[in-house]
């Protein structure tokens, strides 16, 4: 291969024999190609990658450190890779279960550097494949010439497609296993284009190859010359990359980090996502839209006349606006939308499934907010692509939901942009990433729904009662004794002249909530009812008192963070199960013990106990009096 980015006729290593200076130049800036290889299991994945290093004579990024550190001459011949102790490390990797997860691997030719990312074939590691994907500009999805498409070729493709992958190879591979049958390899071609016309794939590149043998990597094959296209590497390396495409696009700047305000510098830091920007362009700030100029374009090595997608930079404003990490600078004639309700699909990457309603943390670029996911309109079946009724989402289930966040977004469809319409949903409790989605639109009632501001406050209401609203948050298991502590409470608290209502779970049932059931979604709907409605209440200035069993901490946390800070008062009337269980009042145990009561809490339901709450009554060390009383002291301080 000749080195087509200096129009030299010596190969990489002759430069580097000749010029390690010149040839470090040239490297730094061939251009980049990201892509992934996928695909289902033992379709040659990590073969395909070990001859691509061993054929390419890698040379690797600590190699080339080294090369700069040196500075000196080198020998002329690259490091040679023995091909099967190569494969054999892979499939070792293989064995010991490292590829579950994706392996990023770096390697280079004449014309371009690449990154691969080696993506798991197994079914419950297609979340693993979506993180691949998410930054890959290309990818090269595998099938076994003998199997043909498989579900997990679907699945693959589907998902490409949905991240907005527009460079596709369907690589035939281990055509050596078949006589390099031609047929064989056009009908699988044919079978994986109807499929890819099915799911809006308008184009790919189809080749027939073997990894393990060599045919059509670097070269043609001379076993297959009724095939005339190109070979994989030449393809990669020739790929058109759309790289000025973010460039042309409106202004937009995701806030990272605010400098602290002084007299003399106030900026805004972020990477430019879109667009280009110069002193004396009109950002708008959102979701605030305020509208301001910027003055400054600032980086490290300086300022700058002109800053264009992909830099990092700091901007200065003329005007003082509230501005920090989340927010938004757009161009001010063309802004992104801003909602708080959307259609999205997405793809479920947990173990556990996805509970409707339950609250989520969403990341969106620099945005973190609280999501709900109300019940999926549809779940998507990957092999005949029919639109599946579905109450939730399992591992790997693709759905088109409904998203709700508990404050306004800036986003833009994922079609036009990937920085704004991509987004992941991260469990409030464990932290672990549950979901990655692709914003659509934003739903009409959520932009013809305004608030109505109301000139009596509930600074005002509660000013009139001469007291602080509270939500007093009774919690713990069947026949802990909170319905009847709670309503000790209401009786001192009313004795005391305070304005309260007491919403207990039992009452609450027989209207507001009398159409749901006792699932771990109904239950979520039930808190999340009951928590507007306190929250409310707090807004008339009332002192609140809630006695529900709410067995989530996470629906717990949701209604606490509706409320101001300090508002959100969480009792934990702890009572063994076993003690709980001896009252048993409405007699609910013993049917729940007898299969009669389904989904009951402490049996076949779980109760996840408070793990800080503000305050904690042990039933079994204090009687109800003592503890209402308790309870209204620590209230008063």
């Amino acid at each position: 291969m000749n080195d087509t980015t200096s129009g030299s006729s010596y190969k990489a290593h002759d430069l580097i024999a000749e010029n390690i200076d010149a040839y470090l130049e040239q490297h730094q800036h061939k251009s980049l190609l990201r892509f992934i290889t996928c695909g289902s299991v033992d379709d040659g994945k990590s073969t395909l990658i070990g001859r691509l290093l061993y054929d390419s004579k890698m040379i690797f990024e600590d190699q080339l450190a080294a090369l700069e550190a040196d500075s000196k001459r080198v020998g002329t011949q690259g490091q040679q890779i023995d091909f099967a102790l190569l494969v054999d490390g892979l499939a070792a990797e293989r064995e010991q279960g490292i590829t579950i997860d994706v392996a990023y691997r770096f390697f280079a030719t004449d014309r371009r550097k690449f990154i691969v990312a080696d993506t798991p074939g197994h079914e419950q590691y297609t979340r693993n494949m979506v993180t691949g994907a998410s930054t890959a500009d290309l990818a090269v999805i595998l099938i076994d010439a003998r199997k043909g498409v498989l579900t997990q070729t679907r699945r693959h493709s589907y998902l490409a497609q949905l991240i907005g992958i527009r460079n596709l190879v369907l690589a035939v591979n281990k055509m050596d296993l078949v006589g390099y049958d031609e047929q064989r390899y056009k009908a699988i071609v044919a079978d994986y284009r109807a499929f890819a016309d099915s799911i809006g794939i308008a184009a790919f590149t189809a080749m027939p190859i073997s990894g393990f043998m060599g045919d059509n990597i670097t070269t043609p094959s001379s076993n297959m010359p009724w095939y005339t296209g190109p070979a994989l590497l030449p393809h990669l390396e020739n790929v058109a990359l759309d790289v000025t495409a973010a460039q042309d696009q409106p202004f937009r700047l995701p806030v990272q980090w605010v400098s602290r305000p002084n007299l003399d510098f106030r900026g805004f830091a972020g990477l430019v996502s879109s667009g280009r920007i110069r002193p004396g362009d009109a950002v708008r700030v959102l979701p605030s839209g305020k509208v301001s100029t910027v003055t400054r374009v600032v980086t490290l090595d300086g300022d700058l006349e002109e800053a264009v997608a992909g830099q990092s930079i700091t901007l200065t404003l003329a005007d003082e606006v509230d501005c920090s990490r989340g927010d938004v600078l757009a161009a001010a004639d063309n802004p992104p939308q801003v909602a708080d309700q959307f259609e999205a699909t997405l793809v479920w990457m947990s173990d556990e499934p996805l509970v409707p309603g339950r609250s989520y943390w969403l990341k969106l670029g620099t945005q973190n907010v609280s999501a709900q996911i109300q019940t999926p309109k549809y779940q998507i079946n990957v092999n005949t692509l029919e639109h599946l009724a579905a109450k939730t989402l399992d591992l790997n289930a693709i759905g088109v939901v409904t998203v709700t966040t508990d404050k306004p977004l800036v986003f833009e469809p994922y079609a036009a942009s990937h920085d704004l319409g991509g987004f992941i949903l991260i469990d409030k409790f464990s932290n672990g990433t549950v979901a990655a989605g692709m914003l659509h639109f934003a739903l009409r009632r959520s932009q013809n729904v305004h608030w109505q501001a109301l000139d009596i406050t509930r600074e005002a209401h509660a000013a009139q009662k001469q007291q602080q609203p509270r939500v007093l948050w009774f919690t713990g298991l069947s026949g802990a004794g909170k319905s009847t502590i709670a309503n000790l409470v209401e009786k001192k608290l009313h004795a005391l002249g305070k304005h309260t209502f007491l919403l207990d779970g039992d009452n609450v049932r027989h209207g507001l909530n009398k159409d749901l059931g006792f699932t771990d979604a109904d239950r979520i709907e039930n808190i999340r009812r009951v928590g507007e409605v306190a929250k409310l209440m707090t807004d008339a200035g009332l002192i609140v008192l809630t006695a529900f069993i709410s067995p989530f901490r996470a629906e717990r946390d949701m209604v606490r963070a509706m409320l101001p800070a300090g508002e959100f008062i969480e009792i934990h009337i702890d009572t063994a199960l076993a003690e709980a269980e001896r009252r048993d009042v409405k007699g609910l145990y013993k049917k729940a013990r007898a299969g009669e009561l389904k989904n009951f809490t402490g049996i076949d339901s779980p109760y996840e106990a408070p793990e800080q709450p503000e305050i904690r009554i042990d039933t079994g060390a204090m009687l109800a009096e003592d503890a209402a009383e308790e309870i209204v002291r620590a209230l008063l301080l």
